[in-house]
């Protein structure tokens, strides 16, 4: 059972919420109703947001790209660096760098993760004896701190539009369509290990990265569950798919492929309004990764035309260079505001900011990692995060403010609990597991850096 002093409930805002879960699920919610003995008692409780985007093995390297070398940085030239970065990487320190992500995740208020997984095989591109060894891994990480996992293994086939060769860089990712059907196999026996709430979807990694007929044939084959795809993030990308497909990325992804709510188009940075007002209307919910994509100078996406258009939206960590569910909202405004030289630009009409950032992005990351949860009602998977209000940067607001005072005046430090399908992880703020998780990171990231 859970008390809060007040909750954002589907219906709105309530005081003195009594919340029973039974079975990883909301059972009954009774406002107006005291605490009993053995409640746990929070102040603020709101819907928690699921992390639709991560590559978690990138957290190892934060900070280690921002030295500028002779020319321009770009994309291109940040992706060289992870790509020799990545190559030294073993199953036990993916997994021990995914345990600690996960356990960052929670702390930031991040109930679920859709893990964009693309590392597969050994160094020199061999496969494991079991093809899927490295999902497996990034699942006992899921399994190990509780989070909500929906597992994403990649189709990443070619080095580049046109079907050109992978890279040496990239022999670790390559599977053709067969071989992919066989790993996707191998995780959703993995399955079995881990909470019913766990999912596992497939990710064509991007059109430059696997071929109209490859994609059509894993779609295919596809038995359920959620489909991203990395799309239009960088001009080069949108340039080389037109010059190969005669067409831009999202126009030829929504006229040949079945693009609907089962969807999540990652970033989807560069489009035109047309292109825009067409994404919304298929259904498909944008992958956003402000942080990451303002680290990576992809640019700022077309936010206020598509939501006037009703798309929906989520917001992931991508390359965990900082998890920070606040700080990923704030810069989805901001990147908006500093483009339009505008205030309070990601709403319709008039309205918080705040909760619309929050209560959209809730929606959508339970939508594209195929969760039943993003608002607290009867029946709902129990993704929960209680906030503390009456922390200095909250204490002056009204309920009606306290998503606005969320997302652009607080810290991830005003979260004190986390519940991920009634498991509840995070109390006081720390994840029940930190200290050892971090110890076990520290080993591993040292034995990482003497391979260098």
């Amino acid at each position: 059972m859970i008390h809060a002093r007040q909750a954002l409930l589907a219906s709105g805002w309530a005081q003195d919420v009594r919340i029973t879960l039974k079975d990883g699920r909301i059972d009954q919610i009774a406002p107006n109703t005291a605490a009993q003995t053995g409640d746990v008692r929070v102040d603020t409780l709101l819907p928690a947001l699921g992390n639709l985007h991560s590559h978690t093995f990138q957290r190892a390297m934060a900070g280690m790209t921002e030295l500028r070398k002779a020319g321009r940085d770009s994309f291109w030239t940040w992706r060289e660096l992870m790509y020799r970065f990545m190559d030294r990487l073993t199953p036990e320190q993916i997994e021990a760098i995914a345990v600690l992500v996960f356990v960052e995740m929670q702390e930031a208020g991040y109930a679920s993760v859709g893990e964009f997984h693309y590392v597969h095989h050994q160094r020199g591109g061999a496969p494991y004896d079991a093809l899927a060894e490295l999902s497996l891994r990034v699942m006992a990480a899921a399994g190990e701190t509780g989070i909500g996992l929906t597992h994403l293994p990649v189709l990443y086939t070619y080095g580049g539009a046109g079907k050109v060769a992978l890279a040496e860089g990239q022999v670790r990712f390559g599977n053709d369509v067969d071989r992919f059907a066989d790993l996707v196999q191998g995780a959703r026996a993995g399955l079995s290990a881990l909470p019913d709430d766990a999912r596992v979807g497939i990710a064509p990694h991007s059109l430059r990265a696997t071929s109209p007929d490859d994609l059509a044939r894993a779609l295919a084959d596809h038995q359920g569950g959620p489909v991203h795809i990395h799309i239009s993030e960088q001009p080069k990308e949108v340039e080389d798919i037109q010059n190969w497909l005669g067409a831009r990325p999202v126009e030829w992804l929504l006229a040949n492929a079945p693009v609907d709510a089962g969807w999540c188009l990652i970033h989807a940075t560069h489009m035109t309004e047309g292109e825009t007002r067409a994404m919304a209307a298929s259904g498909a919910v944008a992958g956003l990764c402000p942080i990451t994509e303002a680290n990576l100078g992809d640019g700022p996406f077309n936010g206020p035309t598509f939501l006037e258009a009703g798309g929906a939206f989520g917001v992931g960590s991508d390359s965990n260079v900082n998890i920070s569910l606040t700080e990923e909202l704030r810069t989805l405004e901001y990147s908006q505001r500093l483009r339009d030289v505008a205030r309070n630009v990601m709403v319709v009409g008039e309205g918080s900011v705040g909760a619309t950032l929050y209560t959209g992005a809730a929606r959508g990351g339970a939508q594209a990692l195929g969760r039943d949860a993003g608002e607290i009602a009867p029946g709902r998977l129990a993704d929960l995060v209680a906030i503390d209000s009456t922390d200095p940067t909250l204490c002056a607001l009204t309920p009606d403010q306290i998503l606005d005072g969320l997302c652009f005046a607080a810290k991830d430090t005003v979260i004190t609990d986390l519940w991920s399908a009634g498991r509840h992880n995070v109390t006081g703020g720390r994840h029940i597991a930190r200290d050892a998780v971090v110890a076990r990171y520290r080993s591993a990231v040292a034995d990482l850096l003497a391979s260098l």
